[in-house]
């Protein structure tokens, strides 16, 4: 398969997904199998527990990660694509993201490389 992705991740107690961010093109999911994360968005935060999904549609601007802010590892699935010239914004950094030819280039919101 060359577009679509699924990993297996282990987030730490006190730990972060990622930064908080969105795609431009690129659908994501993600499945809770063990722990307690919360998923922040534009819209505030909410505890998440096993068996719970959410999803990110491209396209809408709206920035996301999972926090860990429990005691025990949270594990969850992730699930993607490499779509071609994805973007990526990071709503609460200086910084975006180009995918091109396979790799990521990461820019300050002006375009000015890193």
């Amino acid at each position: 398969m060359t577009n679509f992705g699924v990993n297996l991740t282990r987030l730490a107690p006190q730990a972060i997904s990622a930064l908080r961010h969105a795609h431009s093109k690129q659908d994501e999911f993600v499945y809770i199998l063990e722990g307690h994360p919360t998923l922040c968005t534009d819209e505030g935060c909410t505890q998440l527990s096993p068996g719970m999904c959410a999803g990110f549609k491209a396209g809408t601007g709206n920035g996301h990660h999972l926090i860990n802010e429990t005691s025990e590892d949270v594990l969850y699935l992730e699930i993607g694509d490499r779509t071609p010239q994805d973007e990526g914004s990071y709503p609460d950094d200086d910084l975006m993201a180009n995918l091109e030819n396979g790799l990521w280039k990461f820019v300050h919101k002006d375009g000015t490389p890193y």
